[in-house]
């Protein structure tokens, strides 16, 4: 897995790529730390580019979500397609995350 953030006013973005899997923890870290540090408010997770996500994927994405929410930032999950949306859905995670199209 990559990432890249961009800021905007009010908006941190982080776009993810590659695969979401066990292996990818330490740069998930990262990515936690890089979002906290950010002034924005708001975070979102594009998932545009992401591949494939596992369900060590799927706990990091709910780890990222309680990091931001400990910064009083609030978050959004953002395009989903393909083998990700559909682990999401099964995972039923639309009750946990922000998730939209």
């Amino acid at each position: 897995m990559d990432y890249r953030i961009t800021q905007g006013p009010g908006l941190t973005e982080a776009a993810l790529s590659g695969r979401l899997t066990f292996n990818d923890y330490e740069k998930m870290r990262l990515l936690m730390r890089d979002l906290g540090a950010a002034p924005a408010r708001h975070v979102t997770l594009r998932l545009d580019g992401l591949e494939f996500v596992d369900s060590s994927g799927i706990g990091m994405l709910l780890i990222v979500k309680e990091e931001v929410e400990q910064k009083d930032k609030t978050l959004d999950v953002r395009g989903a397609t393909g083998q990700v949306l559909r682990v999401l859905t099964v995972a039923d995670l639309g009750k946990v995350l922000d998730l939209r199209p």
